[in-house]
């Protein structure tokens, strides 16, 4: 059996400032982890947190660039696991934007949680994204705030 993570987050700004917190590497550091992404397909880079022993997760996600349009949707592979190039997360993480009314829609789809053994990152990863999505945000409106500040 696979699970995927959907989640759906209207933002009150256009799409081209939310695609940047997506692809600019110092941006993308503030609202999810450390890394050394750049915006090209093939592109292979990394996440870096700290370690979570207890789900299985060394604190290190390696990832590529799988699709890339500009200002309308980004995937990228996301492995994991418990450290030693042990990789137990095989998965895909997607993000699509819609200009709506308003600001922008933006969708998240983290597919590929197989078997018994991804159910609880399945389960944490959930809601974190669901955090996650919420402090883009609030970093969008920290760096709005500094610019006309």
């Amino acid at each position: 059996m696979e699970r995927t993570i959907r989640h759906s987050y209207f933002y009150p700004h256009p799409v081209e400032t939310v695609w940047e917190f997506l692809t600019d590497s110092e941006l993308l550091a503030q609202w999810l982890m450390k890394n050394d992404f750049k915006p090209l397909v093939g592109h292979k880079f990394s996440f870096h947190a700290a370690p979570r022993i207890r789900v299985g997760f060394d604190g290190n996600v390696y990832c590529e660039v799988l699709e890339l349009v500009p200002n309308e949707k980004l995937s990228y592979s996301w492995r994991g696991g418990p450290g030693k190039g042990r990789i137990t997360l095989d998965s895909v993480v997607t993000w699509t934007l819609r200009p709506v009314e308003g600001g922008t829609e933006l969708q998240l789809e983290h597919s590929g949680f197989r078997g018994m053994r991804n159910f609880i990152p399945f389960l944490v990863m959930g809601k974190g994204w669901q955090r996650i999505l919420k402090r883009i945000s609030k970093r969008i409106n920290e760096r709005r705030s500094y610019a006309a500040g």
